[in-house]
């Protein structure tokens, strides 16, 4: 009876986004507004952007893309890394005070928000890509030596977003995408560092323990990382399932040449928009980039065609920082030809997403 109660309730936070409720939560009001957005076109987004930039650090108001375009990215991301020790960082440095007002900022202005997490090893006490050990995922799930361990870490989680709230102390719409790039084995809840059951098993307890909490505000997006092969099968090995997941993403950088990173993303985005059809779920470039970008003309040669050709909900660049950046900024090289995308009508930015709700 239990687990019957808990799969109504996430069909109830999930599914019913698709169809004709009487009394919609946050989360299916979100839903209903980015179908409403992409069939206007595609969201820029952008990891940490009023933070610090190329230059910068921590100056209120400022952000690499408000000083090249004058506004804001229509979606902003932010990482929780850290809040399941209870620090008073993320694994970056960002103090959750600030990310806490930021997200909040941007929910006022009318963008949207989405969040990560890279927690760090439970069983190791390493970080996020401390793979050394490959019995992780097991030792947090019911029965594991270290369950009890990563209950108190979903607790400080789900304490966290709770605070996330607006003027009238309405919870805010939020995207939340955990577990990302689990085909890739960098992670401790990678391919190789457990089985597609106990990933599944990773993922259903911690989106169970949050609906519970009563965070009925989450968008759960499943982000798997750029693959170039996808089948259906191999997809379905780790999927959630489709009364789990409301946005499919993939995380796709350019590390290699150009032709490979245009030809998997292809491929990729190809089988994603079939398989997010079919399931009617939303589909996005989660992340994206070419770091340190040493071509002036990327976005609009490279990366413009890609997102033309598909019609993504948005894609979000990480972040930029000093020695490591990947989104635009009127400091790097390809700052200018990046205008040619805020130029465009069909990539969308903070002024153009406030009013449709």
């Amino acid at each position: 009876m239990r687990n019957i109660f808990r799969l109504l309730l996430l069909a109830t936070v999930l599914f019913s986004s698709l169809g004709t409720v009487k009394a919609q939560t946050t989360a299916q009001r979100l839903f209903g507004r980015l179908q409403k957005i992409q069939a206007k076109g595609i969201m820029f987004g952008h990891q940490d952007d009023p933070f610090y930039g190329l230059t910068w650090d921590y100056v209120k108001g400022r952000s690499d893309t408000r000083d090249l375009t004058g506004d804001y990215p229509a979606v902003m991301g932010f990482d929780l890394g850290g809040i399941e020790l209870g620090d008073d960082k993320d694994l970056d440095g960002v103090p959750f005070r600030l990310i806490h007002d930021e997200a909040v900022a941007q929910n006022a202005r009318g963008g949207v928000v989405t969040f990560s997490w890279h927690p760090r090893n439970p069983l190791t006490d390493g970080n996020a890509w401390d793979v050394s050990d490959s019995t992780v995922v097991r030792s947090i799930l019911p029965g594991g030596v270290k369950h009890e361990k990563f209950q108190l870490w979903m607790k400080r989680v789900a304490d966290f977003l709770l605070t996330l709230t607006d003027k009238k102390g309405n919870k805010m719409p939020i995207i939340f995408r955990p577990w990302h790039e689990n085909n890739g084995s960098w992670f401790w809840w990678g391919q190789k560092l457990c089985s597609d059951e106990e990933f599944k098993g990773l993922w259903n307890m911690l989106q169970d323990y949050l609906v519970q909490r009563g965070l009925d505000n989450l968008l759960f997006c499943y982000s798997p990382n750029l693959d170039g092969n996808w089948t259906t099968e191999r997809f379905l090995k780790r999927y959630p399932g489709d009364d789990r997941v409301a946005i499919i993403g993939e995380d796709a950088y350019q590390w290699g040449t150009e032709a490979d990173f245009v030809k998997q993303t292809t491929a990729d985005l190809t089988f994603i928009k079939h398989f997010a059809k079919e399931h009617n779920r939303l589909f996005a470039l989660t992340e994206c980039g070419y770091k340190n970008n040493p071509d002036s003309t990327w976005w609009s040669r490279v990366l413009k065609p890609i997102l033309d050709k598909f019609g993504v909900l948005y894609f979000l660049p990480w972040r930029n920082y000093k020695k490591e950046y990947f989104g635009p900024s009127k400091d790097e090289p390809s700052g200018k030809n990046f205008l040619l995308l805020y130029k465009s009508k069909n990539i969308l930015f903070s002024k153009d997403i406030r009013k449709i709700r």
